[in-house]
C-alpha cells in the first residue's frame, strides 16, 4: 500500500494490480486530483496519507479524502451527512451510506466552476469537527457479516469502494462472505476480493478475467 501523498500521484494507492501502471485510475484523473489537492490545502487542513490515498485532518481527526475511481474522482467527507448541502452538490457513495458524502468530478472545468462552493463545504466540515459532532448510525438493513463490518471501520476507502458498487454486486459479495462458518475463511474471502472491490468489479468479474 502507498504511504505518501507524493507517491500517490505517481503510482496510485498501491492496493491493486494496476498500481504503478498506465492503467492506474489515478492517472485518469491526475489533473483533477491535483486541483482538488490544491483547493483542500488552501483551507488549512493537514495533509497525510491513509489507506493509500491523500487524507486531510483537523486536530488529527479525519475530515475528508480525495480518491480516484473508475468513472470519477472525488472529495469524500467522512461526516458529510452532517453538512447542510444547501446547493445539493453532494452524493451518497451508496444507497445505504449513512455518513460519507461525495463531490464527484469528471473534468477540471467542473471543479473550477464550483471551487468557491467546495471551499465553503470544507470549512463547514471543519466546523463540524470542531464541534465534535457525530453521525447517529441507524441499524443497517443489510445483513453485513461482522468481519466485513470490521473491514469497513478499519478501511474507509474500501468501504467507499464497496458502497460505489451496484446493489447487485454488493449483495453478491455479502452472500459470498457470509457463507463460511469459520471466521478464518470469511476473512480470507474478504481479503481475496479486496482488489476487485477497489476496482469497482463484481464477484463474477474475477471468473471472466480468468477465462481471458
Amino acid at each position: 500500500m502507498n504511504t505518501t501523498v507524493e507517491n500517490y500521484f505517481i503510482e496510485g494507492c498501491g492496493r491493486c494490480a494496476l498500481a504503478a501502471t498506465p492503467d492506474c485510475k489515478v492517472h485518469t484523473w491526475k489533473q483533477e486530483l491535483q486541483l482538488l489537492q490544491k483547493i483542500v490545502l488552501q483551507c488549512g487542513l493537514t495533509e497525510t496519507c491513509k489507506w493509500g490515498v491523500p487524507c486531510y485532518t483537523y486536530n488529527n481527526k479525519n475530515v475528508l479524502n480525495i480518491s480516484a475511481f473508475k468513472n470519477f474522482c472525488s472529495i469524500g467527507f467522512f461526516k458529510g451527512a452532517l453538512l447542510a448541502d444547501e446547493k445539493q452538490l453532494l452524493e451518497k457513495p451508496g444507497q445505504n451510506s449513512q455518513a460519507v458524502r461525495l463531490f464527484k468530478f469528471t473534468n477540471v472545468n467542473d471543479i473550477k466552476l464550483i471551487e468557491a462552493d467546495i471551499k465553503t463545504y470544507i470549512f463547514e466540515a471543519i466546523e463540524v469537527e470542531k464541534a465534535g459532532l457525530k453521525v447517529e448510525f441507524k441499524k443497517n438493513t443489510e445483513q453485513i457479516p461482522e468481519e466485513l463490518g470490521v473491514k469497513f471501520e478499519d478501511d474507509p476507502v474500501f468501504k467507499l469502494a464497496f458502497n460505489n458498487l451496484t446493489p447487485g454486486r454488493q449483495r453478491g459479495y455479502i452472500l459470498y462472505f457470509s457463507q463460511p462458518k469459520q471466521v478464518k475463511t470469511r476473512l480470507s474471502r474478504i481479503e481475496k476480493c479486496t482488489a476487485l472491490i477497489l476496482n469497482g468489479m463484481g464477484l463474477h468479474d474475477s471468473y471472466k478475467q480468468r477465462k481471458k
